[in-house]
C-alpha cells in the first residue's frame, strides 16, 4: 500500500512538471549562426555587418584557388595552406590507386599565404608556392551587397617564378559576387594575365592571357559546403586545359577545412592562366585555412 502511494505522489509530480513546462513561454536561445543575431540596439537593421563577423555563405577568402569577395577586417590577419597532390587519380587501375592511398603518397605542391587587413576594405597578402612560384597581391573593397545588388572587389597581383627572379607576370580584374536566398554564393570574375607566354613578343602571337573565373559555394549544412570554380581561357595564350576544382568544405570556429579534387595544380591568378594538366587527369588535394579575428 505505501509503495502503491508512493508511486501515486510520484506520478502526480511529475503530471504538475510536465503542465508548467508546457505552459511556461519558450525561453530565448541565442542563434545558432552569428550572422543572425540582430543588430545591437542603436545600430540600424540595414547596417553592413562588422567585418569581423561570419559570413554564412563566404567563410573563406577562397573557393579552391579563386579569390573571393569575403573582407578581411582592418589589421587582423589569415592563413591559408594548399596541397596538390601530383599523383593522378585515374593513373594505373583500382589496386594501384589504393596502394598509393588516392594519391596521398605521391609528392605535392604546396601554398602558403598570409592576408592582411591594410584597413577596411582593403586586404594584401603574399603567396609561395614550393615550386618557388610568389604571388604579391592587394584586393579592394568597391561594392558591398545589400547596398548594392552585387559585390565587387578590384584586385590586382604581381608574381614571379624562382622566388621573384625569373618570369614575371602581372593580374588585374574584378570579383564580382551575389548570395541567393541565404544558400550560395556565385562569382565572376574577369581578370587580365599579363606575361604568361615566357617566349619573346616577336616569337609568339600572344603574351598576355584574358581568363573568367566562374565559381559556386552552396551551403548545405549550417557550416558545411560544396564549392566548385572553373577558369576558361577567352583570348589570349590558353596552353592546357581550363582548370576547374570542385569540393567539399567544413567551418569549425575560425578554422576552414577543404578537400578539393582539380584537373590543375594552380592556386594563384598566374598558374590558373596557364590552366590545367588535362580533362582526363584529376587531382586529390585540400586548403586549411585560420582567421585571426
Amino acid at each position: 500500500m505505501r509503495t502503491h502511494f508512493s508511486t501515486m505522489r510520484l506520478a502526480a509530480a511529475a503530471t504538475c512538471l510536465l503542465s508548467v513546462l508546457i505552459a511556461a513561454p519558450a525561453l530565448a536561445q541565442p542563434p545558432s549562426d552569428p550572422v543572425a543575431a540582430p543588430p545591437p540596439p542603436g545600430q540600424p537593421a540595414d547596417q553592413p555587418l562588422s567585418d569581423a563577423r561570419v559570413d554564412p555563405l563566404q567563410p573563406d577568402f577562397n573557393l579552391a584557388a579563386l579569390p573571393v569577395t569575403l573582407r578581411l577586417p582592418a589589421h587582423k590577419m589569415a592563413f591559408r595552406v594548399t596541397h596538390r597532390f601530383l599523383r593522378s587519380l585515374g593513373q594505373g587501375d583500382v589496386g594501384d590507386l589504393f596502394d598509393n592511398f588516392f594519391g596521398f603518397d605521391s609528392g605535392a605542391q604546396i601554398g602558403l599565404e598570409l592576408r592582411y587587413g591594410l584597413r577596411p576594405g582593403t586586404q594584401v597578402g603574399i603567396h609561395r608556392t614550393s615550386d618557388q612560384s610568389i604571388e604579391l597581391f592587394g584586393q579592394q573593397s568597391v561594392w558591398r551587397e545589400g547596398p548594392h545588388p552585387v559585390a565587387i572587389d578590384a584586385i590586382a597581383t604581381f608574381e614571379g617564378r624562382h622566388n621573384l627572379r625569373g618570369q614575371h607576370m602581372g593580374a588585374f580584374g574584378a570579383l564580382v559576387s551575389r548570395k541567393v536566398m541565404n544558400k550560395a554564393a556565385v562569382y565572376v570574375e574577369p581578370i587580365f594575365v599579363a606575361n604568361t607566354n615566357s617566349l619573346p613578343s616577336d616569337l609568339v602571337d600572344h603574351n598576355s592571357t584574358f581568363m573568367l573565373g566562374l565559381g559556386a559555394r552552396v551551403r548545405v549544412r549550417p557550416t558545411t559546403y560544396v564549392i566548385a570554380e572553373v577558369t576558361p581561357r577567352l583570348a589570349g595564350y590558353d596552353p592546357g586545359v581550363a582548370q576547374a576544382s570542385f569540393g567539399l568544405e567544413k567551418r569549425v570556429g575560425g578554422h576552414t577545412f577543404q578537400v578539393n579534387f582539380s584537373d590543375g595544380f594552380g592556386t594563384t591568378l598566374g598558374q590558373l592562366a596557364l590552366g590545367g594538366v588535362s580533362s582526363h587527369s584529376w587531382y586529390i588535394g585540400f586548403n586549411i585555412s585560420r582567421k585571426f579575428f
